[in-house]
């Protein structure tokens, strides 16, 4: 009788350590909620918003090249970048996602504008993007981020 009410407690305990898996409707929409955010953290021109959305040894990878870190790459590429940059706005955004177990896989395509702050024709580009995510204590996270872009037809 101790060992099952043993076994018993035990049980009771993992149940409420092992916190209940999300439905794949609830992870997709996590991720979407993630990629949505760091899109707004580049319109609006502030990397920093766009950090907690990282892991620390995220990698991001841009037009064919390694970036490094996101932190390498937010204080060496993107901020810098930013600095520039009188406005950077999104357009005929698509993604899509597929979640498996703790690891996500987004894709997305969009339009995108860049007005610089020196004045000139602002610059568009067709984009597009893959990011891998991981389920962390703290939420969905990217772990690897991969960026190209080239300029439309005409």
């Amino acid at each position: 009788m101790k060992r099952i009410v043993s076994v018993i407690a035990f049980c009771s305990a993992l149940v409420l350590v092992v916190p209940a898996a999300a439905s794949p409707e609830t992870d997709e929409a996590d991720v979407r909620s993630v990629l949505q955010s760091y899109s707004a953290a580049v319109q609006n021109l502030d990397g920093a918003s766009a950090s907690p959305l990282f892991t620390t040894d995220a990698r991001v990878f841009e037009q064919g090249g390694d970036e490094g870190t996101w932190s390498v790459y937010l204080k060496e590429h993107l901020g810098p970048e930013f600095g520039e940059f009188k406005s950077f706005k999104f357009a005929d955004y698509a993604a899509t996602v597929a979640v498996e177990g703790d690891l996500a896989i987004a894709s997305e395509t969009y339009r995108y504008t860049i007005e610089l702050k020196e004045g000139g024709d602002p610059i568009i580009r067709l984009g597009a993007a893959t990011s891998v995510l991981r389920r962390t204590a703290d939420g969905w996270k990217i772990i690897q981020y991969h960026s190209s872009s080239r300029k439309p037809p005409g």
